[in-house]
C-alpha cells in the first residue's frame, strides 16, 4: 500500500496521511456493495442495541397456549376502508393449530406500556415502541416452541451474535500486535522462540479444544459467562496467525530512515515498536478485524446450536436454530429458520465491507479495476 513505508503522522488537513484516509473515504463510497453491507451491519446494531425498546415483549416471557403460532396477520383495512393497523386474538383448537377470533379488533399501539425492562443499562421503564393489548398478541415473525415471541428473541439474541466478535478480535489484535511487533523487530533468537511458540498454538485443533473446555469448566456457571470464557480461551489460540503477519510486515520496514533516526536520537524499543513500526499495520489490521468477525458469528452460532456456547433460557442466533433441528419443525413451522437468515445477512454484510476496505485500503487493487 502506497502509505506502507512511510512514518505515520498526525492526521490534520493538508498533510499526506490525512489525504490518504480522504481518499479511502472517497474510495470506499464508491463501492456500492461494500455500502450496502455498512449500511446493513449499522442497522443490525442499532437494533439489536434497542432490543429493549423496539421488542414488543420479554425474550423470557411464554405464551403457553400459543407455542409454535405462525406471524400474526396485521390489518389495514376494515368495512370503512384503510384504517389503523390492528389484529385480531387467537385461540388453540388443537396442537399448533389457531382460530382467528373475529369478536373485537385490537389495534396496534405506539409507545405501548409493557413489561419493564433497562434501557440502555441506564433506568428501567416499560414502554415498547409498538404493542397490543392482551388477550390479542403481536407474533411480527411466529412464536418458538415454548410460546416465546420470535421478533423478540431475535433482537435480544443479535446482541450476543453480534458483540461476541469485539471480544475476541480485541484479544487476538493485541497479542498479534504484540507478539508480532516484538519478533519482527528484534529477529534472531527472539524471533526464532516467538515463531516456535506460534506454531504450537496454532498446531492445537479447535475442535478437541472446545470438547476439552467444555468439560472443565465449572457446571454452576451461567451460560453466557461460560461462553465467553470459551471464546476468550479460542482467541488466546486465534493470535498466532495474525502475529506471523505482523511479524512479516515489520521487518519489511525494521531498516526504514525514519526507524533508524528513532534509533539514533535514542529513543527507546517500546516506544518505537509502538509509535513508528506498528502503524503501518493498521490497514492491515482494520482488515483482518473485518474479515474475522463474521468467522466469529458462525463460530458462536455452531457453538450455541452444539450446546456448548449459550443455552436456554438465554437467546442466541445459535441456540434459536435448535428448535428448527428436523424436517417436520421446518416444513410446519418455517419461521423458525429466521435467525439463520439474519446469521447469512450478518455474515454476508460482513464480508461486502471487508473486501470493500481491502480496494479502498489499497489503491493498487482499485485503480485495476
Amino acid at each position: 500500500m502506497d502509505k506502507i513505508n512511510q512514518k505515520p503522522r498526525n492526521l490534520k488537513p493538508g498533510n499526506k496521511d490525512y489525504e490518504f484516509w480522504q481518499d479511502t473515504w472517497k474510495r470506499m463510497r464508491r463501492h456500492k456493495m461494500a455500502v450496502i453491507g455498512g449500511t446493513i451491519i449499522i442497522i443490525l446494531y442499532l437494533i439489536v442495541i434497542f432490543a429493549g425498546f423496539l421488542a414488543p415483549y420479554n425474550p423470557y416471557k411464554g405464551f403457553k397456549k400459543h407455542f409454535f403460532h405462525p406471524p400474526t396477520k396485521i390489518h389495514f383495512t376494515d368495512e370503512d376502508g384503510l384504517s389503523w393497523p390492528y389484529v385480531y386474538r387467537t385461540e388453540s383448537v388443537d396442537w399448533a393449530d389457531y382460530e382467528i377470533i373475529r369478536d373485537k379488533k385490537y389495534p396496534i399501539k405506539l409507545f405501548h406500556r409493557g413489561q419493564e425492562y433497562e434501557f440502555l443499562g441506564l433506568f428501567d421503564t416499560n414502554i415498547h415502541l409498538i404493542g397490543v393489548d392482551e388477550p390479542a398478541h403481536l407474533f411480527l415473525l411466529g412464536s418458538d416452541n415454548y410460546g416465546r415471541d420470535l421478533f423478540t428473541r431475535i433482537l435480544f439474541g443479535g446482541r450476543v451474535s453480534m458483540f461476541i466478535g469485539f471480544v475476541a478480535i480485541f484479544i487476538t489484535t493485541i497479542i498479534g500486535l504484540i507478539v508480532g511487533g516484538i519478533a519482527g523487530y528484534y529477529g534472531g533468537w527472539v524471533d526464532n522462540i516467538l515463531m516456535r511458540f506460534a506454531e504450537v498454538i496454532m498446531s492445537i485443533p479447535s475442535f478437541y479444544l472446545l470438547l476439552a473446555l467444555a468439560a472443565v469448566l465449572p457446571i454452576d456457571i451461567s451460560s453466557t459467562l461460560r461462553f465467553f470464557l470459551i471464546i476468550s480461551i479460542l482467541s488466546f489460540r486465534g493470535w498466532a496467525g495474525m502475529a506471523r503477519v505482523i511479524r512479516g510486515m515489520v521487518l519489511s520496514v525494521r531498516n526504514e530512515d525514519y526507524v533508524l533516526a528513532a534509533e539514533a536520537i535514542g529513543a527507546r524499543d517500546p516506544r518505537i515498536i509502538q509509535k513508528h513500526v506498528l502503524p503501518v499495520t493498521t490497514t492491515y489490521v482494520i482488515v483482518r478485524a473485518t474479515v474475522s468477525i463474521p468467522g466469529y458469528i458462525i463460530m458462536e452460532s455452531g457453538l450455541s446450536f452444539l450446546g456448548l456456547g449459550i443455552q436456554e433460557p438465554n437467546a442466541s442466533w445459535g441456540n434459536m436454530l435448535t428448535a428448527a433441528q428436523n424436517v417436520t419443525k421446518i416444513t410446519r413451522f418455517p419461521w423458525l429458520l429466521i435467525p439463520g437468515f439474519m446469521i447469512f445477512f450478518a455474515v454476508l454484510s460482513y464480508n461486502l465491507l471487508g473486501d470493500g476496505l481491502r480496494d479502498a485500503l489499497d489503491p493498487k487493487v482499485t485503480d485495476s479495476k
